[in-house]
């Protein structure tokens, strides 16, 4: 995400990276759509969790936007990250009940030239309202994209934006052309796929069908308007459709350019031009503790680093920034039963200095702590405890990160080790013993997730201790 918000209490913009990992690029098979949610630390997250009905919602009405559209009275059950003030808005990130992953997301702009002959829609849909009108009726990450893209042309959009759908076959990613057009892509197994704020797509095959979904004359209205020429090549979606400005050039580029780097070295990229792949082959298979690495990536240890400098006013925007307010993995394992083949994994607040905790789908609750949470610090609150360490942490990153850093690895690799346990007993039990093998999830979550919350306060005790010896050591008037 990256434009000002529709909400009149918020003033920052609100931005995102989104990383896709095909099926052949991960280390142990499974599909992911990830992405960092960075817009406001003031804003608490408020884990939710709906179950499926026949008599649902039969209008959306959004209290942040002009925004409203029927809705079927049919819903399936659905996991969402929302804002404390807006209940039933901007879910983020989660699973249905079908198993269909969304995350939503990524701003993205549109050029000023498509903007004049098909402008954005004041009432439109809006990133405020996309997630909770589209993951409750929709069972297949194609149908996710159909159901968007018919709500896109119906009602327009107020604002850009891509969206990723994950479900146990395909991964399908979808952005916006202008005010009423889009254009999706599955999302080749073998490839991944990084993008920061700007229409990234450039190849669109309107015969494809298998790979391609889009507006029906999506290269027809770019040629009546003289955005594209056929006698100049291929039709290019992103040269269409897509703003392209100096801004990009350090707020975009940068994160596209170090996330390939990252996991592609040989791959040889000028930050300082986007001619980026679209989609990219990584060097080995990427493992969830490197795409952990990936969303804490903040230019480490070269002159681009604004933690190891002190320097809030580098101009390469990093992708782990203070103001983040939830990072997500959501990862399918289509061979394990859905239950806990469907993981989002989701660290609250800044990735560098948070910790990543799964969130199963088969689970029905969470510890009361994750549910609340306002924009005022609270003891209470689970966002509230992993943002006070964050806080703590960057009054001195250089001392202090690394204690926060060391502590949340092992906790991860402790996690990670613990899932696998528990896992090989739920596909001991599940068939013969449904009910047991429910009660064995809902257990492990709850204790990973209390267990996380005593770390974090026993790290700010920690934190409290060496700033305390700090602060004593500086004014220590001792001379008698």
């Amino acid at each position: 995400m990256e434009k000002t918000r529709v909400q009149k209490q918020h003033n920052l913009p609100s931005e995102c990276t989104t990383i896709i990992i095909g099926q052949e690029q991960t280390a142990d098979g499974s599909m992911i759509v990830s992405r960092s949610e960075d817009w406001d630390a003031m804003e608490a997250k408020n884990y939710e969790i709906f179950e499926d009905t026949e008599n649902g919602l039969c209008e959306f009405v959004a209290r942040d936007s002009p925004f409203r559209c029927e809705l079927p009275g049919k819903a399936l059950g659905y996991t969402a990250l929302s804002p404390y003030s807006l209940h039933r808005h901007w879910g983020s990130a989660g699973f249905n009940s079908a198993g269909v992953g969304m995350s939503a997301t990524e701003s993205i702009f549109s050029s000023d030239e498509v903007l004049k002959y098909d402008p954005l829609v004041e009432n439109g849909v809006a990133e405020n309202s996309v997630f909770n009108i589209t993951l409750p009726y929709v069972r297949t990450a194609r149908e996710g994209i159909e159901r968007l893209g018919m709500l896109i042309e119906e009602h327009g959009i107020a604002e850009g934006f891509g969206i990723g759908f994950v479900d146990n076959k395909e991964i399908w990613y979808l952005e916006t052309a202008c005010g009423h057009r889009w254009l999706a892509c599955r999302m080749p197994k073998d490839q991944y796929f990084v993008t920061g704020n700007q229409s990234r797509f450039r190849t669109y095959d309107p015969d494809d069908k298998d790979n391609y979904l889009a507006s029906a004359d999506l290269i027809e209205f770019a040629e009546k308007h003289g955005l594209y020429d056929p006698s100049q090549g291929a039709f290019d979606f992103h040269k269409a459709y897509a703003r392209d400005v100096e801004l990009d050039t350090t707020y975009n580029y940068p994160r596209v350019w170090g996330l390939q780097r990252l996991f592609s070295p040989d791959i040889k990229n000028d930050v300082t031009k986007n001619t980026f792949p679209v989609f990219a082959r990584a060097a080995h298979k990427i493992t969830l503790t490197e795409l952990r690495t990936a969303f804490r990536f903040h230019y480490d240890n070269t002159e681009h680093d604004p933690y190891l400098h002190s320097n809030p006013k580098e101009p390469y925007r990093p992708v782990s920034i203070f103001r983040t307010t939830q990072t997500h993995l959501l990862q399918v394992r289509p061979e394990l039963p859905q239950a806990i083949g469907c993981i989002n994994y989701v660290a609250m607040g800044m990735a560098d200095l948070g910790v990543f905790l799964p969130l199963y789908q088969g689970i029905t609750s969470y510890p009361e702590a994750y549910t609340k949470g306002t924009g005022e610090s609270s003891a209470d609150s689970a966002y509230w405890k992993f943002r006070k360490v964050m806080v703590l942490g960057m009054t001195n990153y250089n001392k202090y990160a690394p204690v926060i850093k060391e502590a949340y690895a092992k906790f991860e690799a402790e996690t990670d080790q613990r899932q696998r346990e528990m896992e090989e007993e739920y596909l001991r039990i599940y068939k013969t013993q449904p009910l047991h093998a429910q009660d064995l999830l809902q257990a492990f979550s709850d204790r990973i997730l209390n267990s996380a919350l005593s770390l974090a306060d026993r790290l700010q005790e920690r934190l409290f201790t060496l700033m305390t010896q700090d602060i004593q050591q500086e004014y220590l008037f001792h001379g008698a």
